[in-house]
């Protein structure tokens, strides 16, 4: 694929009202040193997280490797987009999870997934608010995602939103002595494996 040229990034880099396709999104975010995330045509240049951060979501992303290796479903990392398609074309959203899971098969763009069943947010003082409230309500569009998960980096906290069987999304507190459960993908995590390196338990 052929680089955009500099007007392109020019003219997506400075953001105030311009409107891409997704196509042109897509394009951007191959080159672009920023990653963006894209609401309705609209993007949002994304800022970089602590150590904290990164541990945290290291250490979730490594346990969730090791777990699910040699399966049918695939853990990704910061750079994988999710895409959320509502119902105006407009309106599609592509978010960058910390951790996200899937297990269908028909995820085979190399550059986003539909399906997601797991997504994991840790949270920052940037993000939180977006975090518990856009994309909440967002991820909720997708009906492959069974768990949405929010770790504190500051506190021993896990928020984990499950959807039951009757689609009704339900709200789990977690503190310190408590252990996270995926049921999407059959795994528990102890708080001491989710801060290793960042908090003492």
């Amino acid at each position: 694929m052929t680089p955009p040229d500099s007007k392109f990034f020019t003219k997506t880099m400075s953001l105030p009202l311009t409107y891409l396709t997704i196509d042109e999104y897509l394009q951007l975010e191959q080159y672009s040193e920023v990653r963006h995330e894209y609401l309705g045509g609209q993007i949002f240049a994304m800022s970089g997280g602590s150590k904290e951060h990164n541990l945290i979501a290291g250490n979730i992303y490594s346990r969730l490797r090791s777990h699910l290796r040699g399966g049918s479903c695939s853990v990704f990392m910061a750079d994988m987009k999710v895409r959320i398609e509502l119902a105006n074309q407009n309106n599609n959203i592509f978010y960058y999870p910390d951790v996200v899971v899937s297990c269908n098969s028909q995820d085979q763009d190399r550059y986003f997934l539909n399906y997601p069943c797991l997504i994991i947010e840790v949270l920052s003082p940037s993000t939180e608010v977006t975090d518990k409230r856009e994309k909440l309500v967002n991820y909720q569009e997708l009906e492959s995602l069974r768990e949405y998960v929010l770790v504190s980096q500051d506190d021993i906290k896990v928020e984990v939103y499950r959807k039951d069987s009757q689609g009704h999304w339900l709200l789990e507190i977690l503190g310190k002595e408590n252990e996270l459960s995926l049921d999407s993908v059959g795994l528990s995590l102890t708080m001491a494996d989710i801060y290793e390196d960042v908090l003492s338990i």
